[in-house]
């Protein structure tokens, strides 16, 4: 799924400073961020790579202060470690649910399997 830094700022409650048309469809650390990916700033340690990263978006707490041109779009939120974890958990819940037995299941064949679920690898 893709998504622009207005709809995220719109989910997380964040200011965008930047273009609110840049997009992300995948996530990555700051210091290994790239074009088309989300990341977040919340330890002060990693500042140095903001100014350098390639991520498109980069969440960053209300409080940061620039101290140099930033190429990527911030959105700046109260928590940006929180806000990182609710999209992570909206992209988790925006995924397909797996569906069947895995081959790697043992099923007997006499076993009564119910209508959308899923049996993993290594079940009995």
């Amino acid at each position: 799924m893709e998504f622009s830094a207005k709809q995220i700022a719109a989910f997380i409650q964040g200011e965008i400073i930047g273009d609110e048309n840049a997009t992300v469809h995948t996530f990555a650390k700051i210091e290994e961020g790239i074009p088309g990916a989300i990341s977040f700033l919340s330890n002060p340690k990693y500042t140095p790579y903001i100014y350098d990263t390639k991520s498109s978006i980069v969440l960053v707490n209300k409080d940061f202060v620039a101290e140099q041109e930033i190429k990527a779009t911030l959105i700046k939120v109260d928590n940006a470690y929180e806000s990182l974890a609710k999209l992570l958990n909206l992209h988790e819940m925006s995924k397909p649910k797996k569906q069947g037995i895995d081959s790697l299941a043992f099923v007997a064949p006499s076993a009564k399997v119910g209508d959308n679920v899923y049996i993993g690898a290594f079940a009995m």
